[in-house]
């Protein structure tokens, strides 16, 4: 079993920084493959990047790639979105995931993920 809880989101101008939390408890986080999603009001939660057990291998949707780093502390059970050059389409409630135990790589869709945050929002000012 694995609790997630986000933070760091806020408001900030178009062309900011912000970087997301993801505090996980749980014995298990080291053995999961993590991931972030977003959902913008009035459409569907997305994926935005994903991470594999020990940060080796990522991913990212096009729309964030060159913008947005996702890293992982496995000693710190946390994970990390690290937001630069953001814009107002990237305004959300973004969410930490963890796929089961056991799962190597991340995944681009959300059923994959057993694991939840309960989001943190982020504002992008034009």
């Amino acid at each position: 079993q694995v609790q997630l809880v986000e933070s760091g989101g806020g408001l900030v101008q178009a062309g900011g920084s912000l970087r997301l939390s993801c505090a996980a408890s749980g014995r298990t986080f080291s053995r999961c493959a993590m991931g972030w999603f977003r959902q913008a009001p009035g459409k569907s939660r997305e994926f935005v990047a994903a991470v594999s057990w020990i940060g080796g291998s990522t991913f990212y949707a096009d729309s964030v790639k060159g913008r947005f780093t996702i890293s992982r502390d496995n000693a710190k059970n946390t994970l990390y979105l690290q937001m630069n050059s953001l814009k107002p389409e990237d305004t959300a409630v973004y969410y930490c995931a963890a796929r089961g135990e056991g799962h190597y790589s991340g995944s681009y869709y959300q059923n994959e993920y057993d694991y939840w945050g309960q989001g943190t929002q982020v504002t992008v000012s034009s």
